[in-house]
């Protein structure tokens, strides 16, 4: 299992598209920084493929006035909740 990590919103490039075609069943996708956009309703469907596997630093998300604006499918967690999914993963992938 691994765990993708994505600094740039899904609007932002094809950064979110390739990090979702390099998927397994499996992984797991944390939204970071820009990538936090993504956990907002217009644009978390495009993380469908991957319900239950979705996260978002919730740091990134108060930095950008988002904390409470985001999707309910979209798990959140804080910098400790990021430790703990790498260390659940045998390896993590950054996607810029």
């Amino acid at each position: 299992m691994k765990l993708h990590i994505v600094n740039r919103a899904p609007d932002a490039g094809r950064t979110v598209e390739q990090a979702l075609s390099a998927m397994a069943a499996e992984d797991r996708l944390l939204l970071i920084e820009d990538g936090v956009q993504g956990a907002l309703p217009s644009l978390v469907d495009e993380f469908a493929s991957i319900e239950g596997r979705l996260y978002a630093l919730r740091e990134d998300l108060e930095a950008r006035g988002l904390m409470n604006r985001h999707d309910e499918r979209v798990e959140v967690v804080d910098v400790e909740g990021f430790v703990t999914l790498t260390e659940q993963v045998e390896r993590t992938l950054s996607w810029y």
